[in-house]
């Protein structure tokens, strides 16, 4: 298997506008939401940083040379873009240490808040991530108005980003090889990027295949659905009442994370997933030998706080919030068939991809 169909066909159908984004850095800005408040003692400093220009895994290590610690002890919720103005938290572990100086950080990172706390800052341990996107040279081929309204009110796919599979999906053509015993990856970091991809991938072709038989927002017999603002599976199990409540959008439907563990799914809706997981065997069960638990994650998702504005004549800013785990890209190709600015690189734009490779990051 050399190739990869990575054009996942969008929910609300082709966009009404072309665009482009990250023109300049301020033109894509994420705030991250830490959700709780550090308690002001512990072992752990906990650090709010706006960066621009800089991604998350180097600032990590400058912190840590700065503050004379071992990288492994500088901790984050997530990966940020690089070509962005983010702010974001970090923890560094400081058992019976002052806090460090870091008026040494360079000039592209302001530190805005420092604060103690017990615990150190795990990955996907903030409430959300705060979007600002601005899109430029904006020329409509539709009712824009109309599509953002549809996609606050109906969501979007919960697509993993097409940047987390690597250029061309070389990292699904590193997946495939050491599934089936051809290579081996060494370097964890690498390992555990090939693995998420391919994880990410079969969902995204879940997905895909329930919005081309039009049931990606609606009940499909068998389904498990998770309960609306969480990562709970919802205990019901009246058909009719599902089917209600998913139309209220009080649940998601949801696709495979493959791993260990059984379907959880039957009836149509296992037998959708199964379509989509054939000749992927290797995968599925190279997923298994390497301990991966099976999980489920919601098909579609909505932007919280949505909102939109008409910044210029050819020039649109929107904003919304997104929980963990869920990729800003899903929201920019419903809205518009976008380019990325030269010079800019593509990245993902998630709001939490702990496997992202350095320069591809995630605007978590």
């Amino acid at each position: 298997m050399n190739a990869y169909n990575l054009d996942f066909p969008r929910f609300h159908g082709e966009p009404p506008a072309r665009g482009v984004i990250r023109s300049q850095a301020e033109d894509f800005q994420v705030d991250e939401q830490l959700g709780f408040e550090p308690l002001g003692s512990g072992e752990h400093l906990f650090v709010l940083l706006r960066k621009r220009g800089e991604n998350t895994q180097w600032i990590a290590r400058q912190l840590a040379q700065i503050a004379g610690i071992k990288p492994m002890d500088v901790n984050y919720a997530g990966l940020k873009d690089r070509h962005a103005v983010t702010t974001q938290w970090f923890s560094l572990w400081l058992p019976g240490q002052p806090d460090p100086d870091l008026s040494g950080l360079p000039d592209s990172v302001t530190v805005l808040k420092t604060a103690r706390h017990t615990r150190k800052l795990k990955r996907g341990g903030h409430r959300c991530n705060r979007f600002i996107l601005r899109i430029r040279e904006l020329q409509l081929s539709g009712d824009v108005e109309q599509r953002l309204a549809a996609i606050r009110d109906q969501g979007v796919p919960n697509y993993f980003g097409e940047q987390r599979f690597g250029h061309g999906g070389g990292n699904l053509v590193q997946a495939d090889k050491l599934f089936k015993g051809e290579i081996k990856i060494r370097d964890r970091h690498k390992r555990s990027m090939a693995i998420s991809s391919a994880r990410s991938y079969l969902f995204n072709r879940v997905v895909a295949e329930r919005i081309r038989q039009g049931c990606w927002n609606s009940y499909l017999a068998g389904d498990k659905p998770m309960i609306r603002g969480s990562s709970n599976l919802s205990t019901e199990t009246d058909p009719e009442l599902l089917a209600a409540a998913i139309e209220r959008i009080e649940l998601h439907p949801t696709a495979p994370l493959m791993g260990r563990g059984r379907a959880l799914v039957e009836d149509q809706a296992l037998a959708l997933e199964a379509a989509m997981l054939d000749g992927f065997e290797s995968w599925c069960q190279g997923f298994e030998r390497l301990g991966q638990a099976r999980e489920r994650r919601s098909v579609r998702f909505l932007p919280q706080q949505f909102s939109w504005q008409q910044t210029a004549p050819a020039e649109l800013e929107v904003s919304f919030e997104l929980p963990p785990g869920s990729y800003a890209t899903s929201v920019l190709r419903e809205i518009c068939d976008y380019r990325v600015a030269a010079g800019q690189g593509v990245e993902a734009v998630a709001a939490d991809a702990p496997y992202a490779a350095e320069g591809s990051e995630a605007g978590s």
